[in-house]
């Protein structure tokens, strides 16, 4: 039985198959369905969990190189916000392009984690390094 780091099956499953450039997207609530790629929706209610407490947890055991986000993201959200996630993605690359631009690199994710987050924009792409 696991005592420590993830939990949940699903996102440990998910997680031991990403290798090497492959890439897994953390999303919003709002976010829309991609029927291509494993979704692992973990949303309870509004805020919960969010982005970045599923971002924090995996760090630890997933080596990220790269981060794709929305530019509408920073467009949006308050400077606290911004900052917040910019901390949390400390040590990766950050790259904000346009949302539309953003959403033409899902299909390729190995899958996806749905969260109950209602920061907009708040879904990213994580490349392993």
């Amino acid at each position: 039985m696991l005592r420590t780091g993830i939990l949940n099956p699903a996102i440990n499953s998910l997680i031991s198959r990403v290798r090497h450039t492959n890439t897994l997207v953390i999303a919003d609530r709002g976010f829309p369905y991609w029927p291509q790629i494993e979704t692992v929706d973990i949303s309870l209610v509004d805020d919960v969990p969010r982005v970045l407490d599923v971002l924090n947890a995996i760090r630890a055991n997933f080596s990220i190189g790269m981060v794709f986000m929305a530019e509408e993201f920073r467009a949006v959200n308050s400077r606290e916000t911004v900052q917040a996630f910019e901390r949390c993605l400390e040590g990766a690359a950050l790259s904000f392009e346009p949302h539309i631009e953003f959403k033409k690199r899902v299909p390729h994710a190995v899958g996806l984690i749905r969260t109950g987050d209602t920061i907009q924009y708040a879904n990213m792409i994580l490349e392993s390094a």
